[in-house]
C-alpha cells in the first residue's frame, strides 16, 4: 500500500523555528522560547571624547536599573514585575510579560571617567554618556 505525503518546507522544525523568532512580535522585555529573557539590545557610537550607550529597556521603571562602570567594563542591571496581580475569580489565560532580571555586561576599548558619567532614562531607552578617561602621562624612569 502507498501512502502520499505532502511535502512542507516550512514544517521542518529549524525552519519553523526561525520564522517564529523572525515574525514574532515582543511586548516588554523580549523573552526567549523557554520563557529567560533576552539580551538588552545596545548601540555603541564614540567620538573623540566619549562612549555613548543606548540600551531598551521597555517596561522597566527607571527606579530599578542598575549601572555600574569599573575601568572599561559597564554592567547593566535591570529588573522588571510582570502582571501578577489577580482579581478574585480571575485565573491567566495567557501570560507572555516576562518578570524578573536581565543584566549585560560589555567592555569598551578605553577606560571611562566614571566620575563625569551621565545616565537618561526615557520612553525605555537608557542612555549613558562615557567619557574616556585621559591617558596618563607615561612614566619616565631614570637609569641610575
Amino acid at each position: 500500500m502507498n501512502h502520499l505525503m505532502r511535502y512542507e518546507p516550512f514544517s521542518i522544525e529549524p525552519v519553523s523555528d526561525l520564522l517564529h523568532k523572525l515574525f514574532r512580535t515582543s511586548r516588554g522585555l523580549a523573552v526567549d522560547e523557554e520563557g529567560s529573557p533576552a539580551d538588552i539590545k545596545l548601540d555603541i557610537t564614540e567620538d573623540d571624547a566619549a562612549y555613548t550607550v543606548k540600551a531598551e529597556l521597555p517596561g522597566v521603571e527607571k527606579d530599578k536599573i542598575d549601572v555600574q562602570i569599573e575601568g572599561n567594563s559597564v554592567s547593566i542591571c535591570a529588573r522588571t514585575e510582570g502582571g501578577k496581580e489577580l482579581k478574585e475569580g480571575e485565573r491567566v489565560v495567557c501570560r507572555e510579560r516576562y518578570a524578573g532580571a536581565v543584566n549585560r555586561l560589555f567592555s569598551l576599548p578605553h577606560e571611562v571617567n566614571e566620575n563625569n558619567a551621565s545616565a537618561q532614562f526615557q520612553n525605555g531607552l537608557l542612555t549613558l554618556v562615557l567619557p574616556k578617561k585621559s591617558p596618563s602621562a607615561q612614566k619616565r624612569l631614570q637609569i641610575r
